[in-house]
Parts: structure tokens; sequence; C-alpha cells
């Protein structure tokens, strides 16, 4: 995952067409990746300019006691920690 964001290149694709595991949960840039292998679910931030922050990483039940698998649940969540607007 690190390799293929170090190699995004925003002007010619989009993170999704680079990794079909990222899930875009946000309109601000914000993407869930589900890391089927270790069973973690990576949550990071992409700007403009396409640098990637870590916001949320832990195992799939954390997951979903934190997110309820619902998008409406992550923005309340990102408000709440002062990560959006």
């Amino acid at each position: 995952m690190i390799a293929d964001l170090e190699k995004l290149n925003l002007a010619e694709s989009s993170l999704e067409d680079l990794r079909p595991d990222a899930d875009k949960v946000h309109s601000d840039g914000f993407y869930f990746f589900n890391i089927h292998i270790h069973r973690t679910l990576i949550l990071i931030e992409l700007d403009d300019e396409g640098e990637a922050t870590v916001v949320w990483a832990d195992s799939h039940d954390e997951y979903e006691r934190t997110f309820k698998n619902n998008k409406a649940t992550i923005e309340k969540w990102l408000r709440n920690k002062g990560y959006i607007e």
C-alpha cells in the first residue's frame, strides 16, 4: 500500500484506479483500505498533492465497533476529531 501511495500521481490517475481496495468514505479525501491478509483497516487522508496521512488503523472488529460500517458514523467521527468541519 505504501509503495502504491508513493507512486500515485493524482494528475494521471485516481487512488481507486491504483488500489481497488480503496473506499472513498468522505469527499475531503478520506479513504479506508481493507488489508485482508492482516484483517486490518486503515483510514487515510489524501491531500491535493497526493500526500497521505494515516488517521486511524486497527482490526476489522474495532472498525465495526467504532464506525459501524456506516459512512455517516465515519463522517461524525472525522468531525469530532477535527479532521473535517
